[in-house]
């Protein structure tokens, strides 16, 4: 989670395969700044991924190889992330210890926290070192990954004869780029809705305090309106975003809309909760919609009212360069929100 200001390092092509599309950003680093030099989206057939699963893979793969074909990437090291329910991301407490204690002490007792098998799983933590003075227990960052989801992704990446060597978090990816572009000091609820799932990273001080994911998204208002009009799927995506005029179907959207978004609301408002219940000294500053779903006509209105903070879209490119000639600065910041988390893999230096 620790941003390379400094690195000079080649970045990774940052590369985020959701259920409705793959977003690929490259970018590189500047005396002062990242510059964009590439991005692209291609959208994936229905069922191709499901809940962060691989359920088609060579279909995935095919979209992969025809954007970075048509982006002209030749970069063979990339970075991908991961979510869904195959991933436990878990806080805990633990006492103060070496890192190399703290590493034994995982391996030994991960079982206690996660509820997978431990031979079944990838581990990872970070010690998030909120212990001040002579404390003597600090907060773990916990990441558990079920290996044969994960090695799915690396098999098909390697049949791409790419190079995977970052496996991240979608929260993490999202706070990476998000502390990039605003200030460390704010407290801020992250929220990324994709098309099949809702993550929730709220930040406190530059600490992710509650990271969760959560199985809704902007497609079941695609598939409500679908239903209940007999219209085509890419009518109802259309009248969704509002690229069609509703006329007189504004009504029942708008029902759909409210019924709906009422559920997003509802599992935000549990997550910023849980968040005031254990740091009511520092209430939350606003919150940051990100993802494809951020562009529905209207939620940032109805989340500024429900939960009673300033709600923004966020742009990942806010801080960055980028050549007007190669690509539409209009264009980067209409596509921003759905970047975000591929362009917080991108800025990842190569570890390897």
């Amino acid at each position: 989670m620790n941003l390379p200001f400094l690195s000079r390092e080649d970045l990774v092509i940052g590369i985020d395969i959701g259920s409705h599309a793959v977003k690929v950003c490259q970018l590189k680093r500047t005396d002062k700044a990242y510059a964009v030099v590439n991005l692209g989206s291609a959208t994936l057939p229905e069922g191709a991924v499901d809940d962060g699963t691989l359920i088609d893979p060579d279909v995935v793969a095919d979209k992969i190889k025809e954007l970075f074909k048509n982006l002209k990437i030749k970069k063979k090291k990339i970075g991908f992330s991961i979510s869904g329910y195959s991933v436990i991301v878990k806080k805990v407490n633990l006492q103060v210890m070496s890192d190399e204690e703290l590493e034994e002490h995982i391996q030994s007792e991960a079982e206690q926290y996660i509820p997978f098998d431990i031979e079944d799983v990838y581990l990872d933590f970070q010690d998030l070192k909120t212990n001040q003075g002579d404390e003597e227990r600090t907060d773990v960052m916990l990441v558990a990954a079920k290996k044969d989801i994960v090695d799915e992704y690396l098999e098909m990446f390697e049949g791409l004869d790419l190079k995977p060597v970052i496996v991240d978090v979608d929260g993490f990816a999202l706070e990476n780029t998000y502390e990039y572009n605003y200030p460390k000091d704010e407290n801020v609820a992250l929220v990324d809705i994709g098309a099949a799932k809702m993550n929730i990273n709220i930040i406190s001080e530059g600490v992710s305090v509650v990271a969760r994911d959560i199985v809704v998204g902007s497609q079941q208002l695609t598939e409500q309106i679908e239903a209940t009009f007999d219209i085509s799927y890419e009518d109802a995506e259309a009248l969704k975003l509002g690229h069609i005029p509703a006329e007189e179907k504004q009504a029942e959207i708008e029902e759909i809309f409210t019924s709906t978004c009422t559920q997003w609301v509802l599992e935000i408002k549990k997550a910023i909760d849980l968040y005031h219940a254990n740091h009511q000294e520092a209430p939350l500053h606003r919150l940051v919609l990100s993802g494809g779903g951020s562009k529905v006509t209207g939620l940032l209105e109805f989340l500024a009212n429900e939960t009673e903070l300033p709600v923004e879209l966020f742009n990942p490119f806010s801080n960055m360069t980028v050549n007007s000639k190669k690509i539409d600065p209009d264009y980067l910041k209409s596509v921003g929100p759905e970047m975000a988390i591929a362009t917080g893999i991108a800025i990842r230096p190569s570890v390897i």
